[in-house]
């Protein structure tokens, strides 16, 4: 109890002891088994609520902090939560009861009106797929969930009460939570900082307090191989992980082959949401003999392939759908406090709606989503596969269109004869199925995956 759990961005150091303290004060005010909406950011006060909560089996809807007040005005109308755990800046901006108490920097507010329902004894949790946005779908994480996919992700990236991970992601992602959950699993040290990576006081903390670890999804790493990460000189920084989707292939081979040659590991994931983070990860000595590989599934899980008939297939090479099994898979959905109540509804089985394919190794490689497929000229086009074949020479690109129509999003327009005719050549389809939009940037969520419906158009 007297291990450090957390360093924050000013040098405050938090022991598990004082996490165990301020989970039995706030146990002292609220009722029990409820629901409580948590607005989140890498700060303190966010991380206290949060294992607070879990440890008295509240259930928090992690959301994020900057959510827009008429969105989230929306979920509490239809969720009903019991308390709002918030920033002290925010408390202004909702209409509450009462403030029954306060720590940190946050506030944990009384909704008077809404009351007590019943909640299913199982569910721990409940996380969104879509940022910010308001949307009323979240999914049911249940405390199994959160304990076996935490202790598989610190099996496999061999963390213990050693590691110093530094948080370079949001707490309210299924990604950035899970960093938190793994490394307090084991009695690591967490640096928190609420800092980006374009900040110098960032790299300071990185480099001051030792961290030895970091986290990011593709737009993170863009943002480092501008900063020229290969240069920095970090000893202490051992342990690369990345999610939230694909590299492109020269900032994969770049960044596997820096951390090869330098002594670090680079563990390129995949997961979902709905499998509370991770299902597979490349082991380090095969980031460049396996190129674009999600590799293997994590300890305790299991893939295979099934075709559109629901068959297995057991071949290797054959496209099929992609299904994971594990104990990390969550309960299923929610879209309103009724579905609070509900019982698993996934077993233990996720139907991932990616269609990936299986090499003679075993090892798995995503070629595109169930749904991302339209047909030109009577072709079935994966528009997942399209962008990932123009991301060889441009930084960014989104496709989508309809039969016989790709359209494609680019932020240079200088560049569309280029890529138009680079495009024809490499898929043989006659250059009059694609147009061109250009976007002043490629709209992007918190994981850095790409929004197809805030492409702006210019």
């Amino acid at each position: 109890m007297n291990k450090t759990i957390i360093i924050t961005e000013d040098g405050t150091h938090v022991l598990y002891g004082d996490i165990s303290d301020f989970s039995e004060s706030i146990l002292k005010v609220i009722e029990h088994r409820c629901l409580v909406f948590c607005l989140c950011q890498n700060t303190l006060g966010s991380v206290c609520g949060y294992f607070s909560f879990i440890a008295n089996r509240i259930v928090p809807v992690m959301l994020d902090s900057k959510i827009n007040t008429e969105l989230l005005a929306g979920l509490i109308k239809l969720y009903k939560p019991q308390y709002l755990w918030l920033p002290d800046h925010r408390l202004n901006d909702f209409q509450h009861d009462k403030i029954v108490f306060t720590g940190h920097n946050y506030s944990l507010v009384k909704f008077d009106g809404n009351h007590d329902f019943p909640l299913h004894n199982d569910l721990a949790l409940l996380l969104t797929t879509s940022g910010s946005t308001g949307s009323s779908k979240f999914v049911r994480i249940s405390y199994e969930n959160i304990e076996v996919n935490a202790a598989s992700i610190a099996h496999y990236l061999s963390i213990d009460e050693n590691e110093r991970p530094v948080t370079t992601l949001p707490m309210g992602y299924s990604y950035g939570l899970s960093v938190i959950n793994s490394h307090a699993l084991k009695g690591a040290t967490i640096l928190l900082t609420s800092k980006t990576l374009m900040e110098k006081d960032f790299w300071t903390f990185l480099k001051t307090q030792k961290a030895s670890s970091l986290a990011g999804v593709p737009y993170t790493y863009k943002i480092l191989n501008k900063l020229q990460f290969s240069r920095m000189d970090l000893p202490s920084l051992k342990t690369l992980t990345q999610a939230g989707g694909r590299l492109n292939k020269e900032l994969r081979n770049e960044i596997s082959s820096f951390c090869l040659r330098s002594g670090k590991q680079f563990f390129m994931m995949y997961g979902q949401t709905e499998a509370t983070a991770r299902m597979s990860y490349l082991p380090p000595q095969d980031s460049l003999t396996k190129p674009g590989s999600i590799g293997i599934a994590i300890p305790g899980g299991e893939f295979s392939l099934i075709d559109e008939n629901g068959t297995e297939i057991k071949e290797h090479d054959i496209t099929g759908e992609l299904v994971y099994k594990g104990k990390n898979v969550s309960m299923g959905y929610a879209t309103c406090f009724d579905d609070l109540r509900k019982e698993d509804e996934n077993h233990g089985t996720l139907f991932t709606g990616d269609l990936a394919r299986r090499d003679s190794d075993n090892f798995y490689y995503i070629v595109g989503r169930k749904r991302r497929f339209i047909k030109i000229f009577g072709n079935r086009i994966n528009l997942d596969e399209t962008e990932c074949l123009l991301e060889n020479i441009v930084p960014d690109c989104a496709c989508t269109g309809e039969d016989d129509h790709i359209i494609i999003y680019i932020t240079d327009k200088n560049r569309i004869a280029e890529i138009q005719n680079y495009i024809s050549v490499k898929t043989g389809i006659n250059p009059a199925a694609f147009s061109f939009r250009q976007c002043a940037e490629i709209p992007k969520n918190s994981a850095g995956k790409t929004i197809y419906s805030e492409l702006d158009i210019s």
